[in-house]
């Protein structure tokens, strides 16, 4: 058997070599997106921009009442829009790895922005200290907390995930910190809110695959803590139990609620038209923040609303998408914990505005005027999209399943 000397290399092959190199470095740029990336991304984008409208439409009366400027409201919320959608598109080319190592600072940083609100920079609002003032901005430091603990949480159970069989290693270090983080927005009285946390942290444990048996605890515990602090406070007890079905408590705890039902019925199916609610003229409490559906059912009748939930059903599924499809238990714990929050305080809002459940203060993610809430609801959406792109598109999966071309031994 005689061996073939190879030829030496010329400067064109290099040239050739460095040019395929090049490509193929910037196709992996501009490698194409998966499915569950397009339908996170387009929904946020597209219920920002209708929570901006209807922010405009909600907020320009009373406004204008007010001898202000009826764009102020929308200009606020869309200069948080302006930092949030670039924000989220930039945390999606965020390393996993990154993410991981960032847990902890994540999660301690919210817990001492949130401490910030029992400062002389806190606000209170209807009996709730939830809230602070910076630069003349007002900031909702728990929004923020909702994100950190489903990454720490993910974080936490992802280096315990050989041990999740025994009860100790799932609650401890998940139970106290996390409850040490909804205590300090339980300080502030906001009970919306730590319901949220609550379902987020309840949310990571289930989609841990924690055993049932193991999971049920801190079910129940949460369950037990909620009604605890609703029977301990005659003022939340009060509208829990007010009957709304008649006009017995119109001018007292049912009045919000039943502004927001007079709203979604006279919407009809097609609505009043945008910008031409009634309920908006001083009417409905809260009209471009707890109850903005109210408007858009008001405006845009049944079609809008459907429209809404459409764009939250696409979320939902393209975020489900993710957990089902992932092999890291770290990206699953925390997009499951993520999904739980915005879906979940979602159905909670628009639960409210129908009658569903009593007042709870809970805004509904990317449409109600805030724009702390909006900017961490953005964040996380940018985390979910950096977590899309681990997935493979179906283009790579079926390269995968091809055998390469011209690799196979040469028989003679």
């Amino acid at each position: 058997m005689t061996q073939v000397a190879r030829p030496p290399r010329s400067e064109s092959g290099r040239t050739s070599s460095g040019g395929l190199a090049a490509r193929v470095s910037l196709g992996r740029r501009f490698t194409p997106v998966s499915t569950e990336f397009l339908m996170i991304a387009s929904a946020a984008l597209m219920l920002t921009i209708f929570g901006l409208v209807m922010v405009l439409s909600a907020t320009s009366a009373t406004a204008v009442s007010k001898g202000e400027n009826p764009m102020d409201g929308a200009l606020r919320q869309g200069i948080f829009a302006v930092l949030g959608i670039p924000l989220m598109f930039l945390i999606s080319r965020l390393p996993i790895a990154f993410l991981k190592r960032m847990a902890w600072p994540a999660l301690f940083g919210s817990i001492a922005l949130q401490m910030l609100v029992f400062t002389p920079l806190g606000i209170e609002d209807g009996g709730n200290r939830n809230w602070i003032m910076i630069a003349g901005f007002t900031l909702q430091p728990s929004e923020f907390l909702k994100l950190a603990l489903a990454l720490w949480v993910g974080y936490v159970l992802l280096r315990k995930q050989t041990m999740l069989g025994t009860w100790h290693q799932v609650f401890i270090p998940v139970v106290p910190v996390g409850a040490l983080a909804i205590g300090t927005v339980i300080a502030g009285k906001d009970l919306g809110t730590a319901m949220v946390l609550v379902i987020v942290l309840l949310g990571c444990l289930f989609f841990s695959g924690v055993k049932l048996r193991l999971f049920i605890l801190p079910v129940l515990l949460g369950v037990v803590a909620v009604i605890a602090l609703a029977v301990t406070s005659p003022d939340r007890m009060r509208r829990i139990t007010a009957t709304c079905s008649d006009m017995s408590a119109y001018t007292g705890d049912c009045y919000q609620s039943i502004h927001g039902i007079w709203g979604m019925a006279s919407g009809g199916i097609f609505g009043v038209g945008l910008g031409n609610s009634q309920e908006k003229y001083g009417w409905l409490p809260a009209a471009g923040n707890d109850f903005i559906f109210a408007i858009v059912g008001e405006e845009l009748g049944l079609i809008g609303c459907i429209v809404v939930l459409a764009l939250f059903t696409l979320f939902t599924v393209g975020a489900f998408h993710i957990i089902r499809k992932t092999d890291d238990p770290f990206i699953r714990v925390a997009a499951g914990g993520i999904t739980v929050w915005i879906t979940g305080q979602a159905v909670f809002n628009i639960g409210v505005v129908i009658g569903l459940f009593p007042v709870m203060g809970v805004p509904l993610p990317f449409m109600s005027q805030g724009g702390t809430a909006l900017l961490a609801v953005l964040i996380a959406c940018g985390v979910l999209l950096s977590f899309a792109r681990t997935l493979k598109v179906p283009e790579a999966r079926a390269a995968e399943r091809t055998p390469s071309a011209g690799r196979g031994r040469v028989t003679r």
